[in-house]
């Protein structure tokens, strides 16, 4: 059975970003391989992935090598760190977007590196996505929007179900 995931803000190779975000890891390299770790760990080889943005440094040397280790199917909506031309050659990304609307188990959902305060069909109940803000949003939710980051999941992609049962408890709790 094929499972959907999401993510956001993994950052391979960024120096800047383990110091930052204050990343529970010794170096790039072990923090590398510890997003690694988490994303196979939760991700099988026939699943989906959509990774919204901020994928690694763009001078990572061997960024093609990281990619080939995640497992799954993986989708990128790109971040402000992305370079669109050097992610597609790697072949790792099975599409790449700037923002895109997909509709999984019935319910819209609205990708977008960036948190916005309003999304295309939100008022039809169109859930959103994003990260680029490392769980600094995740004290004031925004309505029906979630931080899909590593930051804010463990470190790792967060599945559909879990998003789902997230969302679905804050709309409950604001009627």
């Amino acid at each position: 059975m094929t499972n959907v995931f999401f993510t956001s803000d993994t950052h391979f190779g960024h120096a800047r970003t383990l110091a930052l975000s204050k990343r529970p890891y010794a170096s790039v390299a072990e923090m590398d391989a510890a997003l690694i770790k988490k994303w196979n760990a939760e991700v099988g080889d026939d699943d989906e992935v959509y990774h919204l943005g901020d994928v690694a440094d763009t001078a990572h040397p061997d960024i093609g090598s990281c990619l080939g280790r995640l497992r799954g199917r993986i989708h990128l909506v790109l971040g402000n760190n992305d370079d669109r031309d050097k992610f597609t050659a790697t072949g790792r990304f099975a599409s790449v977007c700037e923002m895109r609307e997909l509709v999984v188990d019935g319910q819209t959902l609205f990708l977008c590196h960036y948190p916005l305060r309003d999304w295309p069909h939100a008022k039809r109940g169109a859930w959103h996505l994003f990260g680029h803000v490392h769980g600094r949003l995740n004290r004031a939710p925004l309505g029906l929007s979630l931080d899909v980051g590593v930051d804010s999941h463990g470190y790792a992609p967060v599945a559909y179900g879990q998003i789902a049962h997230t969302l679905l408890q804050r709309a409950q709790a604001a009627e």
